[in-house]
């Protein structure tokens, strides 16, 4: 018979005492509550200002505003073809508000497509204006002349954007400034005879363009507000003018949104395994940090109230080379008074950060409920990972204003709601069923709201991918 030794003979000594593995077998083991990879700071929920609305709907009441907003166009990409996709032809204030849809693909089908070169002169500043032109990739500069005779840039163009359509206002236009091309990219251009050509074989369309003439030629303040009509400056017994204040007809109304979830847990578990912590409780608490997450998604992403959507066209601009670097944010603050917080990317805050070091400039610090973030012109620059990077190499900066005092962005809820376990937040029993399964409906409801367009801006086209040295 063959006798094998064990692991610690075997070794040469014989074990003095108890084994760790067989003392755990009689000892209380120190444990932490369940962790989750998923939560983030949530910064946005965090600073956002929560109106109540008792109604679930709420209407936000503006002048009446005559100037239509630039919006960007949308195109499609089959092999080296590109064509702008029909209905987003509406962007183009000429035709906002346009919907027949069979003169829109004919129209589509009329422009044609040009490369161009970094430093390609596309349009002279004098020349006529005698074609419309949409960017489909790449950028452009807006060129003037400085008041010692210098070339300044005055503006940047970029995917979606368009120029040429300002002909329609005024005959004979003439190009005011020169275009030239700040990287390779593509356009299409619409010969303004091709365009005339369809207005004269479609009704639809020169009713289209006679309605926007109409309007305009409409007294309107800078910001495309109907004007208030107002005496200053004058002397003695003149005749004041009389006026009123104009509103939107049909204001925007901004309904609750919803995320909601069904949480589910065995009775057995519930029953048998709630010591030292509270299975439901744990289940729940993991379950709603997910919900809140899902909440500053859709209230950065949504297509209908969520602010990377909502942002008006006035309020968008692009960086002049790339990443974000310290003019491109100066411009973007210098769009509306009293910016509260700059959100972006982790990977574009990093970015601002080697733009900075390369300029031998250090962004400011803000304190804000005890942490410190990086901040520029005194304003906080708060990291939010739901801002998306598109190809892994360029995404957005968000700027905004705050409060509905200030008419600036505001998160909108509802607290007081039935079951109510977090502000706006419910949980509801939903009963047990035949396999003894508990559930539970987990719902949020949320929605945000911008009062005015210039309470929010982006800075789009943020190159966040790092140089190759």
């Amino acid at each position: 018979m063959t006798i094998e030794a064990t692991p610690t003979e075997a070794n040469g000594r014989a074990q003095l005492s108890l084994s760790t593995a067989a003392a755990r077998n009689l000892a209380t083991t120190t444990k932490s509550e369940p962790q989750m990879q998923g939560i983030s700071s949530r910064w946005l929920i965090r600073m956002l200002p929560w109106v109540q609305v008792s109604g679930g709907t709420y209407r936000v009441n503006r002048r009446l505003t005559y100037a239509a907003g630039r919006g960007r166009v949308s195109f499609v990409k089959t092999g080296a073809e590109v064509r702008v996709v029909p209905p987003s032809l509406t962007e183009v204030p000429a035709l906002r508000g346009f919907d027949d849809i069979g003169v829109l693909d004919a129209l589509a089908g009329r422009f044609v497509q040009r490369e161009f070169t970094p430093g390609d002169v596309i349009v002279e500043a004098g020349q006529p204006i005698d074609e419309v032109f949409l960017i489909a990739y790449g950028k452009v500069n807006t060129m003037g002349t400085g008041k010692y005779g210098e070339d300044a840039v005055l503006g940047v163009l970029a995917d979606g954007d368009h120029l040429g359509d300002e002909a329609l206002l005024e005959a004979d236009a003439t190009w005011p400034h020169t275009v030239k091309a700040a990287t390779s990219g593509t356009l299409l251009a619409l010969p303004w005879p091709a365009f005339q050509d369809l207005v004269s074989h479609s009704d639809a369309l020169r009713d289209q363009v006679l309605q926007y003439l109409a309007t305009a030629d409409r007294p309107v303040n800078r910001k495309g507000e109907a004007e208030i009509d107002l005496a200053a400056g004058h002397e003695g017994e003149t005749d004041l003018p009389g006026t009123f204040v104009d509103y939107e007809l049909a204001p925007r109304e901004y309904q609750l949104s919803v995320a909601q979830t069904v949480l589910r847990v065995h009775s057995r578990v519930a029953d048998l395994f709630n010591e030292p912590m509270d299975q439901i409780e744990q289940q729940l608490r993991l379950t709603i940090h997910a919900l809140r997450e899902r909440q500053e998604f859709e209230l950065v992403n949504n297509r209908e109230f969520g602010l990377l959507h909502n942002v008006d066209p006035g309020q968008r601009i692009h960086t002049h080379h790339g990443p974000p670097t310290p003019d491109d944010l100066d411009e973007l603050l210098s769009m509306r008074r009293g910016t509260r917080l700059l959100l972006a990317h982790p990977k574009a805050v990093a970015a601002f950060g080697r733009e900075c070091n390369s300029r031998g400039l250090y962004p400011d610090s803000a304190e804000v409920d005890g942490h410190k973030v990086p901040a520029w012109r005194g304003v906080p620059i708060f990291p939010c990972g739901k801002i998306p990077v598109t190809d892994g190499h360029t995404s957005s900066i968000l700027a905004m204003r705050l409060g509905e005092d200030d008419q600036g962005v505001i998160g909108l809820h509802q607290t007081g709601i039935p079951d109510e376990y977090e502000p706006s937040l419910n949980v509801r029993f939903m009963g047990v069923n035949d396999k003894a399964v508990i559930s539970y409906l987990v719902s949020a409801y949320f929605s945000a709201a911008v009062m005015v367009p210039d309470a929010l801006g982006v800075l789009d086209n943020v190159e966040v991918s790092r140089p190759r040295a």
